[in-house]
């Protein structure tokens, strides 16, 4: 009998029904794969999910610098969580991370798709987004995070509670952001949202993040006077930090267990 049913059939003969609440949900026992996880929102994200719970795994782009960053994360989470090489761009690295998880932990749960890449070009300077940087935004931003989900999909349909998060922009939708190949890229991670939503149900539960503005060194050239120019024009007075992404990301785990196929803008109310 379902917990819904049994409080009906206690309301109805009487029978003290023990309250048991749904949420949040503990993570304890699942296993979250954080691709992107040596940068600052992967990092925020891998920390809270580790808090609620689950052991965590994250892949790095296999240079030195995000190397030493991945395991610097791992070494403050603790033993059970691991990180591994992986570019998004080149599928047979994420098929590798995949036969990694499944020998060393046998399940996948939670699926965030963080990894990304941008270089600012003035949306007037139409010479200035060449062939070759819209197919790299194009090919990191939107087809690794589908790559991602292809890959991963079988481990996360087994566990019967899988849950995939990617991170959009609200760049997706208000057509402003560092190039309007970055806003195209954004928008296809909304529709793939909704599309998988609907082709990996009911074994799977498919969310994206929209942020605003976010403190982190993701936009190369961004500084204090582009923050606190945005800083003034945000209904909350302030940008994102990593924690507040992290955060809507891990209720996407712990509290919206009902909720498939949204994005779920978290940007201060810039977009209103």
């Amino acid at each position: 009998m379902t917990s819904a049913a049994a409080r009906i059939a206690g309301e109805a003969t009487g029978a003290p029904v023990p309250h048991r609440p749904l949420y949040p949900r503990s993570l304890k026992g699942k296993v979250a794969l954080v691709v992107g996880g040596a940068g600052a929102i992967g990092g925020a994200t891998s920390r809270m999910l580790a808090q609620a719970g689950a052991t965590v795994a994250v892949t790095h782009m296999p240079s030195e610098a995000d190397a030493r960053a991945a395991q610097a994360l791992v070494s403050e989470l603790g033993d059970s969580h691991a990180a591994f090489p992986a570019d998004v761009s080149a599928t047979e690295t994420l098929i590798a991370v995949r036969d990694q998880i499944a020998a060393r932990y046998g399940r996948l749960d939670i699926l965030v798709n963080a990894a990304g890449f941008t270089r600012p070009v003035p949306h007037a300077n139409l010479d200035g987004l060449t062939d070759e940087l819209i197919d790299r935004m194009f090919q990191v931003n939107w087809r690794g995070q589908f790559a991602s989900v292809r890959t991963f999909a079988p481990l996360l349909k087994a566990s019967g509670d899988g849950l995939i998060v990617s991170i959009s922009s609200i760049a997706a939708f208000t057509g402003v952001g560092s190039s309007i190949a970055y806003c195209a890229a954004k928008a296809g991670i909304d529709v793939m949202t909704k599309a998988l939503a609907r082709a990996l149900a009911p074994e799977i539960r498919v969310l994206a993040i929209s942020p605003g503005v976010v403190d982190t060194a993701f936009v190369p050239g961004r500084g204090a006077d582009f923050n606190d120019k945005v800083t003034s024009s945000t209904p909350l007075r302030r940008i994102a930090e990593a924690d507040d992404i992290a955060a809507a990301i891990t209720a996407c785990a712990t509290m919206l267990g009902y909720s498939t196929g949204h994005i779920i803008q978290v940007d201060g109310g810039r977009a209103l």
